[in-house]
Formats: C-alpha cells, sequence, structure tokens
C-alpha cells in the first residue's frame, strides 16, 4: 500500500507492508527539487521503528517523520 504526500516542495512516500491481519510497518522516502548536502538518506526508504502499526497510523506515523526530515533539512 503506497500513499504520496506533499510537505514544503518535498514529496513523501509512504509505504506499507501488512504483517499481520490490519496490522503494518511502513517506510518512508524523501523526493525533492535538491539533494541537500550531507543528507546521506536523501531519497532512500527509511523504516520508521515501534511498529506495526495500524493502517491509519501506519500513515500517520511516516507522514510526521517524512515531515520531520524535511523540517530538518529546510529549517524553520
Amino acid at each position: 500500500m503506497h500513499r504520496l504526500t506533499e510537505y514544503r516542495g518535498f514529496a513523501i512516500n509512504a509505504d506499507l507492508v501488512s504483517t499481520s491481519e490490519d496490522m503494518f510497518d511502513v517506510w518512508f522516502q524523501i523526493e525533492g527539487p535538491m539533494k541537500p548536502p550531507g543528507a546521506a538518506a536523501f531519497g532512500k526508504r527509511i523504516k520508521v521503528h515501534g511498529g506495526p502499526f495500524s493502517r491509519r497510523w501506519a500513515h500517520l506515523v511516516a507522514e510526521v517523520a517524512g515531515r520531520a526530515a524535511v523540517d530538518v533539512i529546510l529549517g524553520v
């Protein structure tokens, strides 16, 4: 299952993988107009730890993690 969210000019891709009935592990990936210097994981899939999650929580935590990563890249 895949979801794409736009945030501050970047795309946050969330991929859910079923682990059991109605539970999912989730990965997120940031893509954008530029590769920031020093961002080693830019464009790579990153697993969100603490799961498995329900579908709604998986999408939420992936989006929040992605937004936090974009905020770190761009600053305030």
